[in-house]
């Protein structure tokens, strides 16, 4: 008997442990600054081994590239910044817990919310590294070495340093989808179709960043005359890769496994999404109420716009629970004559400023 005990205990011990690497994520890097590539000492594991979040596969090429892991983590936290000033006025407003898995277990259903963290996650990565080869932070890359564009004038000319997104593309793709590529999972089964999902999404991501950037010229001349001009490949700014993703978001197409483990849609009068659109393969919980088990921290103490007809109002906001209401005064400070001697005037109540209503749980 006590045998069977130790056997069911190493079990279920095993589960857990399994349990806590499947939940944990690269994007973990974001909340625990990583070291700058000077610190590194070259071939030196013990930095890789104590990174939490990283796959087998990730951990491989973070021994390889160990100057990159810094903007690795810089990525992840532009992505994460962005997601939650994207989802700022809805019920699930992209809110990181404690731990390495940084989105808790919400992130373990396959909803459309997942599938624009991945995207937004994988395109913050792209976008650190393209402008660190740039900077020349890293040293197996330098400027973007991108053709020179057809459309541009003859006499202008181009070489300026310009962010390499093509390494930027070509690097985030072999890290982020390392953690993917090396799950094996029965053809067909649930776990390979959101193997796919995530995968769709990353691509997704990478291609916003890759496809958003455009050409940057200086001008050169006497006097201001820019009788020349200086061109460069330079990244979209991350806000509008941002927005091109939330509307990725917005029309992100329902997806489902088949017996052949493809992605096929689950309304097929819906266009055939491309590899720049966002796929999901589950239905969003409503993000109303707290729940341990789906990772929803509720809306409960959430602001809310009361005259908005939106996300963001208080009959949405609050999902019909009711809500308070409370008003703030603000003091103005007006000076007359000598310095030292004020009037303290208090706003009247017509020009109260109405700072918020929350969200309560009844």
């Amino acid at each position: 008997m006590p045998s069977l005990l130790l056997l069911f205990t190493a079990a279920l011990l095993s589960g857990w442990a399994q349990l806590l690497t499947e939940a944990s994520s690269w994007w973990s890097l974001a909340m625990n600054p990583v070291q700058r590539p000077d610190m590194f000492i070259i071939g030196a594991q013990p930095v890789c081994s104590q990174l939490p979040g990283l796959s087998p596969g990730q951990r491989k090429l973070c021994q390889l590239y160990q100057e990159h892991m810094a903007y690795i983590g810089e990525g992840a936290k532009t992505g994460i910044k962005e997601c939650q000033y994207q989802f700022r006025q809805r019920r699930w407003n992209c809110s990181t817990v404690d731990n390495t898995s940084v989105f808790g277990r919400v992130m373990q259903i396959g909803s459309r919310e997942t599938a624009f963290t991945y995207a937004v996650s994988a395109a913050g990565v792209v976008n650190a590294i393209s402008r660190a080869c740039r900077e020349g932070e890293l040293s197996t890359c330098g400027c973007s070495r991108a053709a020179r564009p057809q459309d541009l004038p003859r006499d202008w000319l181009w070489g300026g340093c310009g962010d390499n997104v093509e390494y930027g593309y070509r690097f985030a793709k072999e890290f982020v989808d390392a953690r993917e590529r090396e799950k094996n999972f029965a053809k067909g089964s649930e776990e390979q179709g959101r193997v796919l999902m995530n995968l769709q999404n990353n691509e997704a991501g990478r291609r916003a960043v890759y496809k958003m950037a455009d050409v940057a010229c200086k001008c050169h001349g006497v006097s201001g005359s820019c009788s020349l001009k200086t061109c460069w490949l330079q990244l979209a700014e991350f806000r509008k890769v941002g927005d091109q993703l939330k509307e990725k978001y917005d029309s992100a197409a329902a997806m489902r496994v088949t017996r052949k483990g493809k992605l096929e849609l689950v309304n097929s009068r819906f266009n055939q999404p491309t590899p720049e659109d966002l796929v999901y393969v589950d239905p969003s919980p409503d993000y109303c109420l707290r729940n341990e088990s789906t990772g929803s921290l509720g809306t409960q103490g959430r602001l809310c716009n009361k005259t908005s007809e939106g996300m963001d109002g208080c009959e949405l906001m609050c999902c019909g629970r009711g809500y308070d209401q409370f008003k703030s005064v603000q003091h103005m400070i007006v000076f007359h004559g000598p310095p030292l001697i004020f009037d303290l005037i208090f706003r009247s109540p017509l020009h109260d400023v109405e700072a918020g209503i929350r969200s309560q749980r009844f």
